[in-house]
């Protein structure tokens, strides 16, 4: 049965991350269609594509950037690696304060965080020399949590 508040949430959730590092990478706005294509051929088990009116941001594994690297005309890349975190649980697109809290925890330890949200599951990104302070306050977080 889904999670109905924030807190079955996080005591629910498994924190999940792979091994990779990724790089957060933003294009113009009319690379739309390379940055798909990348995105198609790309063979992991995180990649983002995000399209706005001003750019397209992509975040891939670093090895794809290398790869893919000489497609990406005028990317403007972050000099930090970031590492997954993924809270694999069902959450319900109306469940509200989920990343609100998360945000609150890691905001309070300085850590800064990307969130990116998939129809059914939450996934954040941390710079990669926060990723095991940002381990220990997420399980902290979740064991403090009274369903």
């Amino acid at each position: 049965m889904p999670a109905k508040t924030v807190a079955e949430a996080l005591q629910q959730a498994e924190l999940y991350s792979d091994d990779y590092l990724y790089c957060f990478i933003k294009l113009p706005a009319n690379a739309v269609v390379v940055a798909a294509s990348i995105v198609a051929e790309t063979n992991n088990p995180f990649t983002a594509l995000l399209v706005d009116k001003d750019e397209v941001t992509l975040m891939l594994e670093e090895e794809d950037y290398g790869e893919y690297q000489r497609r990406l005309l005028d990317a403007e890349v972050s000099e930090i690696r970031y590492r997954l975190i993924t809270f694999d649980i069902e959450l319900a697109p109306t469940m509200v304060g989920f990343m609100a809290t998360i945000s609150a925890a890691l905001a309070e330890a300085g850590i800064s965080l990307m969130p990116f949200a998939a129809y059914s599951r939450d996934h954040i990104f941390v710079n990669q020399r926060d990723y095991e302070k940002t381990i220990a306050i997420l399980n902290t977080l979740k064991g403090t949590q009274s369903a």
